[in-house]
C-alpha cells in the first residue's frame, strides 16, 4: 500500500524517501524563493503557476530524470515526495514543457539573477576565505548535441561525433568546492576563445569579485582560453592565470628553447622543461613550461603551460612538501601537475552532470527554453553537492560520492513519510534493507532535528 492511516497519523510511501528528507530541508530554507519572487513568465495559471512548474522540473531532475517526460513517473506519481518539497500536486509533463517554451530572454535573465542569489546564500564558493588560500576557477566548454532544427544548433566540436549538430555549454567551476558558479549556453560553433571573457565576467558578478579577491583567484583554462589576448585580458584584471598556450605552432617553437628536459615519473613518455625565451609580450610576469609527449609515430607533440603563479604556491597547490619549491625540477613538474588537476574540475563536473543529471539528454527546440533547463540543472548540481556537505559529517562515505551516486544511491532509498493530523510531516522512515539507510538515518536526523522531524529505520 502507498498510504495508511491511524487515528493520529497518515503514512505515505515514497520510493525516494531519502530525497524527500532532503526536500524537507530545502523547503525549510525556502531554496526556490528567489525564483518565485524574481521570475515572471507570461503564462496564465490554471492549476499550477509557471514557477511551480519550474519547481516540478527541478525536483524531477533531483529525482534522477534524464527527460522531462519523467515528471509523470518520478514526481506526479509520488505524492509523498511532492509534499516533502512543499507541493500539493504536480503538473503534467506536457504542461511543464509548455511553460519552458513560453520563457523569453527576459525570463532567462531573471532566472540567472535568481540562481545567483541562491548561490550566494548557500554556497561555500561565495564564502571562500581569500586570505587563507587561493580561489580556483576552472573554465571550459562542453558539447551538447541536439537536433538540427533546434535554435543555434550548428556543426561544431562534439567528442566522437563527427558532423553532429548541437550547442555548447560554457561553464565556470569553483574547483575547491566542485560547485558550478556559472553556466551559459552558446551556439555549436562557439569555442572557449570567444566565450572565456563573458564567462569570467559572469563569474565575477556571481562571486562578487573585486580587485583584491581577483588577485587571490587562479583562473585555469585549457588551450581554448590560452590565446595571447585572453591571457593578457585576465592578467590585466588581476587574475593569476594558469593556462595552456593556444597555438601549437608557437608551443613547438618555444619548446626549442628548452635547455634540459625532465622525465615525468607519473606519466611515462612525458617530459617537461623551462622555456627560456623571454615572455615580454605578456602584461605581467609569467613562467612558461614546455611539455612534450611521444606520439605513436615516434615524434613529439608539444604544448606550453603559461602560469602567473610562483613555484612556492604551485608546490603547495599540488600537496607537496614546501621545501621542494627550491628544487627546479620538482617545481617544473608541479606546474604540469597543477594543470593536470583540471581533469578533476570542469571535466569531472561535466561528466557527473551527464551521467547523474542527464545534462545532454534534455533538449528543447527554443534557445530560451534550453537556457532555463540548463540553469535548473545548474541549481540541481549545486544542491546535490550542498546536501553531500550537510550529510557527510555523519555519513563520511558520501564525501567521495560524485553526482551519479548521489542521485542513484543516496536519493533513491525508499521509505514512508508520516503526517500528523494537521498534515505536517513529522517522521521519515527509511527502508532498513537499503545499504546506506543506517548511515543516512543519523545524518538526516541531525539535518532535520531543528524542524522536529524524526528519521528512523523500518521494514518496508
Amino acid at each position: 500500500m502507498s498510504e495508511s492511516s491511524t487515528a493520529t497519523t497518515t503514512e505515505r510511501f515514497s520510493p525516494r524517501a531519502s530525497l524527500a528528507a532532503v526536500g524537507l530541508r530545502l523547503r525549510q530554507l525556502d531554496l526556490f524563493g528567489p525564483i518565485r519572487s524574481t521570475v515572471a513568465i507570461a503564462q496564465k495559471t490554471v492549476k499550477h503557476t509557471p514557477t511551480q512548474k519550474l519547481y516540478d522540473a527541478f525536483i524531477t531532475m533531483l529525482a534522477g530524470a534524464h527527460g522531462l517526460v519523467e515528471v509523470n513517473t518520478r514526481l506526479r506519481s509520488d505524492p509523498a515526495l511532492q509534499a516533502a518539497f512543499g507541493r500539493t500536486g504536480c503538473a503534467e509533463q506536457s504542461v511543464v514543457q509548455e511553460t519552458l517554451d513560453a520563457c523569453t530572454a527576459e525570463n532567462v535573465a531573471q532566472l540567472e539573477q535568481a540562481v545567483d542569489t541562491i548561490y550566494r546564500r548557500h554556497s561555500r564558493g561565495y564564502r571562500h576565505d581569500y586570505a587563507a588560500g587561493w580561489q580556483i576557477l576552472d573554465a571550459d566548454m562542453s558539447g551538447l548535441p541536439c537536433g538540427p532544427k533546434a535554435a543555434c544548433a550548428t556543426k561544431g566540436y562534439f567528442a566522437k561525433q563527427r558532423n553532429r549538430r548541437g550547442r555548447q555549454l560554457g561553464r565556470v567551476v569553483a574547483s575547491r568546492y566542485e560547485e558550478v558558479v556559472v553556466d551559459r549556453l552558446f551556439a555549436g560553433t562557439t569555442q572557449l576563445s570567444a566565450a572565456l571573457q563573458p564567462l569570467v565576467l559572469a563569474a565575477e558578478r556571481t562571486l562578487g569579485l573585486d580587485a583584491a579577491t581577483r588577485a587571490r583567484t587562479i583562473l585555469r583554462v585549457d588551450a581554448g582560453g590560452g590565446s595571447l589576448a585572453d591571457v593578457n585580458w585576465a592578467l590585466a584584471r588581476g587574475y593569476r592565470v594558469h593556462a595552456k598556450d593556444y597555438s601549437t605552432q608557437r608551443a613547438t617553437a618555444l619548446a626549442a628553447s628548452v635547455a634540459a628536459w625532465v622525465d615525468d615519473p607519473r606519466t611515462p613518455g612525458r617530459q617537461a622543461g623551462w622555456v627560456t625565451t623571454p615572455a615580454d609580450q605578456y602584461v605581467r610576469p609569467v613562467r612558461r613550461i614546455a611539455v612534450r609527449c611521444q606520439k605513436k609515430d615516434g615524434g613529439w607533440g608539444y604544448g606550453v603551460i603559461i602560469s602567473a603563479l610562483p613555484p612556492r604556491d604551485v608546490i603547495l597547490l599540488t600537496h607537496q612538501p614546501l621545501d621542494r619549491a627550491a628544487d627546479p625540477d620538482a617545481a617544473l613538474l608541479a606546474y604540469v601537475y597543477f594543470y593536470d588537476q583540471r581533469g578533476g574540475a570542469c571535466e569531472t563536473a561535466n561528466k557527473g552532470d551527464k551521467q547523474g543529471l542527464g545534462l545532454t539528454t534534455r533538449n528543447k527546440k527554443r534557445f530560451e527554453a534550453q537556457q532555463v533547463l540548463l540553469l535548473l540543472g545548474t541549481l540541481a548540481h549545486n544542491v546535490l553537492l550542498w546536501a553531500r556537505h550537510w550529510l557527510a559529517p555523519r555519513c563520511p562515505t558520501l564525501a567521495r560520492y560524485g553526482l551519479l551516486r548521489l542521485v542513484r544511491d543516496v536519493g533513491q532509498v525508499s521509505g514512508f513519510l508520516q503526517h500528523d493530523v494537521a498534515g505536517q510531516i513529522v517522521q521519515v522512515v527509511l527502508n532498513r534493507a537499503a545499504p546506506l539507510a543506517p548511515s543516512l538515518v543519523a545524518a538526516l536526523g541531525v539535518l532535520l532535528a531543528d524542524d522536529g522531524i524524526a528519521v528512523t529505520l523500518g521494514e518496508i
